[in-house]
């Protein structure tokens, strides 16, 4: 747990996956073809916590799809994104690269084999509960709770107290 805490605290990117992480990896189809997820707000409220609380985290969306929902939800949170990407790691080592930074300071939260290169090269690497077996096995932290669900905001939570005069506790 100690190792964790340590490198917790070398965390200045925090980068994640939309599909599946900031929703509960469903899409919803109208008739004309419009698409529409659920997200959940305490993720959102997690993401404006650790923007306002620790403002030297950085915050990046980096999503295969190129879906306009992707785009409205991360320009309504204020979030850093990419997508259309095929090759995120590729894209985290530019944005490291651009931000000055190294893998050690990146966090990456991912639930799918397409989040598994990211997971493994970045310091803390993330899965929430409900990600595929693979991601699971590489991930340095599972959340207790499943993508769409608040797992967002209990990493958030993570990084906010892990210097709290009164820390929560989370499951590593």
């Amino acid at each position: 747990m100690k190792n964790i805490e340590e490198k917790l605290k070398k965390i200045k990117l925090l980068a994640m996956d939309f599909d599946g992480v900031l929703t509960d990896n469903k899409v919803f189809i109208d008739e004309d073809g419009k698409e529409m997820v659920i997200c959940d707000r305490s993720d959102s409220l997690g993401i404006k916590m650790l923007r306002k609380e620790k403002k030297d985290v950085g915050i990046i969306v980096i999503s295969k799809e190129t879906s306009k929902v992707v785009k409205a939800r991360c320009e309504k949170l204020h979030i850093e994104h990419l997508t259309g990407i095929d090759d995120k790691l590729e894209a985290l080592k530019g944005i490291i690269e651009q931000k000055k930074l190294k893998f050690e300071n990146v966090a990456y939260i991912g639930n799918d084999v397409n989040d598994i290169e990211c997971i493994q090269n970045s310091g803390i690497g993330v899965a929430v509960a409900d990600s595929a077996n693979k991601v699971l096995e590489v991930a340095d932290i599972v959340t207790t709770k499943k993508g769409g669900h608040g797992a967002v905001r209990e990493f958030c939570d993570m990084l906010l107290h892990l210097n709290s005069s009164n820390p929560t506790t989370y499951k590593i």
